[in-house]
């Protein structure tokens, strides 16, 4: 299997050399369709400067190093050769002067010659056939040439010129080739070590990634990183906690499963020996009948309220459809519940609820408004308030729930929502409640994409406030 920083480098190392193509075959399309009829025509007109000259200027004959070409046309050609142009001349009968660079191929056609004689222009260059791998501007061909005709020594002769590209180009090609080569080879240098760098922190979350799978949660990934990988790292160190979190909260809740189980279990299995024995009064054995009718009920509350969870995390998964919830309808019907033990306790329940429609299920939010009361008339001593207040803020509908009881320590507020969690320790054993009812009002508010909240002043009382979403028509 090809490893990350392979696939990089050989995807990169493609692309330069398909990037390069396309670049060359694009500026070779470029050349063809715009730069070679511009070229063709400044040829020509250094052509026709040159002609012009040779026919007013260098019309002495004297010295004449060939029949009909004159000693001043002879120098002046070779010194527009020596500038960095290949020439031509012929008269079409076998007198041909060459000056300059050498063409590599003498391709002109005798017809071609003629028509420039016969005082035509020749546009070689314009005219030079183009393909895809072409580079007409090197070509250096007789056929890639501006031709003329000009007259020297009373004499017409076909004067064929083209840019000597090795002359005017030859050191500067070099010189653009070294660095081509030498930007080539540190480019791909540079880019092994940067392709190191962005993959290394790929390759320390793959080998995160399998002590994770081993059972190790506590990873560090020591990066600086500001980027998509840095955000990476620090995401999966985050998701490590949450699954180490999980990781302990799942045993945890075993472990507390277990506990609250086993206590009721030994408790009525201790009564119910206690009631096999011979010589028990009746009113022992109603005492015993009585705790283990307490402690199964303890435990069908329990049942209910794990059912309850699983169905809550299956609903997570699913998601279900949003209806118009009737705020004070549901809080007053749970406030009818729980008459009698309001009244027991003489609490006073005060509702301040204005007509609010949330959106969500209505059986789940009418448990959270139970579990919350309830929780509230639990906690509220003899002859306390219970306030529950709603309101209407921008888009959110705002619940809050209120008791006088004897309030929560600062330290224990992050953890009342935590499954069989109990703040009153002292009743740990003894108390109906399974620590379940605030873990199941949180799942359900966070169903609804709401948020509950908590403050509390030790002796003074606990507020609860639940934000849910508005019903929108």
């Amino acid at each position: 299997m090809k490893s990350l920083y392979l696939r990089i480098c050989m995807v990169t190392l493609s692309t330069i050399i398909v990037s390069s193509l396309c670049g060359f075959l694009v500026s070779n399309i470029y050349y063809h369709a715009k730069l070679k009829p511009f070229n063709d025509a400044k040829l020509s007109r250094m052509l026709d400067q040159v002609r012009l000259f040779l026919e007013q200027e260098a019309a002495d004959t004297a010295g004449s190093p060939g029949p009909g070409i004159t000693s001043d046309a002879d120098k002046y050609l070779q010194s527009v050769g020596a500038l960095g142009y290949e020439l031509y001349l012929t008269n079409g009968t076998g007198k041909d002067r060459y000056y300059g660079g050498k063409f590599r191929v003498t391709d002109l056609k005798e017809q071609q010659v003629k028509s420039v004689l016969a005082g035509q222009a020749y546009h070689g260059v314009a005219n030079f056939p183009g393909g895809p791998l072409i580079t007409g501007f090197f070509e250096n061909r007789l056929t890639n040439t501006v031709g003329a005709k000009v007259m020297i020594g009373g004499q017409n002769y076909a004067l064929f010129m083209r840019p000597d590209t090795k002359a005017q180009f030859g050191e500067l090609r070099s010189f653009f080739a070294m660095i081509l080569l030498f930007t080539v080879l540190f480019s791909i240098l540079l880019f092994l070590i940067a392709t190191g760098h962005v993959v290394r922190p790929v390759t320390r979350l793959t080998e995160a990634t399998k002590a994770i799978a081993s059972g190790r949660y506590d990873i560090k990934l020591h990066t600086r990183r500001r980027d998509e990988i840095g955000q990476l790292a620090t995401h999966f160190e985050r998701m490590s906690r949450e699954i180490q979190r999980s990781d302990q909260s799942r045993k945890e809740f075993v472990s507390n499963v277990s506990h609250e189980i086993q206590s009721p279990l030994a408790s009525i299995q201790g009564f119910a020996a206690a009631l096999r024995k011979q010589g028990s009064s009746p009113e022992e054995q109603e005492h015993y009948l009585s705790i283990i009718e307490q402690e199964t009920r303890r435990l069908a509350s329990l049942s209910k309220q794990l059912l309850t969870l699983s169905m809550l995390d299956d609903k997570q998964a699913e998601g279900f459809a949003a209806e118009p919830v009737l705020l004070r309808e549901q809080l007053r019907q749970a406030a009818q519940v729980l008459e009698y033990p309001l009244a027991e306790k003489e609490i006073a329940l005060l509702l301040n609820m204005p007509e609010l429609t949330a959106a969500g299920n209505g059986g789940l939010l009418y448990q959270v408004w139970m579990n919350l009361l309830a929780n509230a008339v639990k906690f509220t001593p003899s002859g306390g308030t219970i306030k529950v207040r709603a309101w209407k803020e921008g888009e959110w509908c705002k619940v809050a729930v209120t008791d006088s009881g004897e309030g929560i320590a600062a330290e224990e507020l992050p953890l009342v929502f935590d499954r069989f969690y109990k703040t009153d320790k002292s009743r740990e054993r003894t108390s109906s409640g399974t620590g379940l009812g605030l873990s199941i009002v949180r799942k359900i508010i966070t169903l609804h994409k709401g948020t509950i909240e908590v403050e509390s002043t030790v002796g003074e009382g606990s507020t609860f406030t639940v934000s849910l979403p508005a019903f929108v028509n």
